[in-house]
């Protein structure tokens, strides 16, 4: 029963991150690929913020399979993100494809730990591939930040893909929960 619990609370919370990726990256694309102007910034800094609440939501509403000392670091790594886009988000995409691009590389590796950890709930094979897509797509990231064509609107593709992937997680977790 506390695992059935477990399933129907993350995907409760993966429908809501695939909402707010979907939401938010069309947006960050309509802003364009230059230097972000005020909109520009705040959505650069909601997501990593977005990501910390979601981590709070997990902690909260998982009691099973809860991971916490990785939520714990995914949560500060979020929170760091953040302040790291707010500071340098001025500075220029290649400033902050930097940022986002170990933002990504670190908490990818945290979402691997936290999934793998997790294989029991099912579902989770989908976490497995985001985690390391992000890690890998946060390493091209800091190198597009060396060239002339350095831009923001391949943020946009990464959190679609990212939100895809939580979608795909909540319906076999939803499946999973009706089975248990």
């Amino acid at each position: 029963m506390k695992t059935s619990r477990t399933a129907v609370a993350l995907r409760n919370l993966y429908l809501v991150r695939f909402g707010f990726a979907l939401i938010w990256a069309v947006l960050l694309f309509l802003t364009g690929p230059a230097a972000p102007g005020p909109v520009g910034v705040t959505l650069l800094v909601i997501y990593p913020l977005f990501d910390v609440a979601a981590a709070i939501v997990d902690l909260r509403s998982s009691k099973a399979a809860r991971p916490a000392a990785a939520l714990y670091v995914n949560l500060a790594l979020s929170l760091l993100a953040a302040i790291g886009l707010a500071a340098t988000a001025t500075s220029g995409v290649p400033a902050v494809l930097r940022v986002w691009g170990a933002w990504a590389i670190t908490a990818g590796i945290v979402q691997l730990i936290v999934a793998v950890s997790r294989r029991g709930l099912g579902g989770q094979w989908a976490m497995i591939l985001s985690g390391a897509i992000s890690a890998i797509a946060g390493t091209a990231f800091i190198l597009q930040a060396g060239t002339p064509t350095a831009s923001l609107t391949n943020l946009a593709g990464y959190a679609t893909v990212g939100g895809v992937f939580f979608l795909i997680s909540a319906l076999r977790l939803h499946r999973a929960a009706k089975n248990t």
